[in-house]
């Protein structure tokens, strides 16, 4: 399983992509879509025929390309507004999109998250006796 930070975004492209492209050609797509090159995000991108997929980003000096073919099968690409140019992912749902699998198929439970607490509460709870 893939771990990312919080801060890292994951972009999927909608429009197909040509996979001739190399790190040049798709950087100048993620310039023209308006994003930041050396943010350290990913940007995905997705052949017309669906069976061909690289991955773009900036680390430490450098960019880094990752190509996955499917020998069998198509990358299954999420639902996506018309008009939208790019959606953003989880580093789960990019896993499950690199499998071949369907995201629109997967059913993910609501996830929880902590209340927030308030700019005058200490997180201290007043009927706790400390």
């Amino acid at each position: 399983m893939l771990t990312l930070p919080s801060s890292v975004r994951i972009y999927l492209f909608t429009a197909p992509a040509d996979m001739r492209k190399g790190f040049d050609g798709l950087a100048g797509l993620v310039r023209l879509a308006g994003l930041d090159l050396f943010s350290g995000h990913l940007f995905v991108f997705v052949s017309a025929g669906c069976n061909r997929t690289k991955v773009l980003a900036w680390e430490r000096g450098g960019f880094v390309l990752w190509y996955k073919r499917l020998e069998r099968g198509r990358f299954k690409r999420p639902v996506v507004p018309a008009g939208e140019t790019r959606v953003q992912l989880e580093a789960d749902q990019l896993m499950l999109l690199l499998e071949g699998i369907d995201l629109r198929a997967v059913k993910r439970p609501k996830r929880w998250e902590p209340a927030r607490s308030g700019p005058d509460d200490k997180g201290i709870d007043s009927a706790s006796p400390l």
